[in-house]
């Protein structure tokens, strides 16, 4: 008589799906991200929304790191928005916001080269 197979309650192929699901909204939110400078930024909100919902189901992940970055892009985009867009009388407010620009733009594609190789953003 063989002894019974162990099945662990959740097999290393549903682990892989769920790593692969949340490998995959990480890109997604990555677009968003990318999208909000052609469409108003209203993307970039979709995209932080979707960071916050799935926040927990990534938690221990080596994606956590990517939702945390782009969470962390979000909120430090808008914060320089703001205040660049409350000094656009001044000269200043211009600089202000391509700097934001260009910071984004880094983050998202720094985020997205780092996803792309399996490891966390830094």
């Amino acid at each position: 008589m063989t002894e019974p197979e162990y099945i662990p309650a959740e097999s290393e192929s549903q682990s892989a799906k769920g790593a692969e699901s949340a490998r995959n909204l990480a890109i997604v939110v990555y677009i968003l991200q990318g999208l909000s400078f052609f469409l108003g930024g209203i993307t970039a909100l979709v995209g932080v929304i979707i960071n916050y919902v799935k926040l927990d189901e990534v938690r221990g992940t080596w994606i956590e790191p990517h939702f945390r970055w782009q969470i962390r892009t979000f909120w430090i985009g808008l914060l320089w928005l703001v205040i660049g867009t409350i000094t656009l009388a001044l000269i200043i407010g211009w600089f202000i916001l391509l700097g934001m620009a260009i910071w984004v733009i880094y983050r998202i594609v720094k985020g997205a080269l780092a996803l792309n190789d399996g490891k966390a953003p830094e």
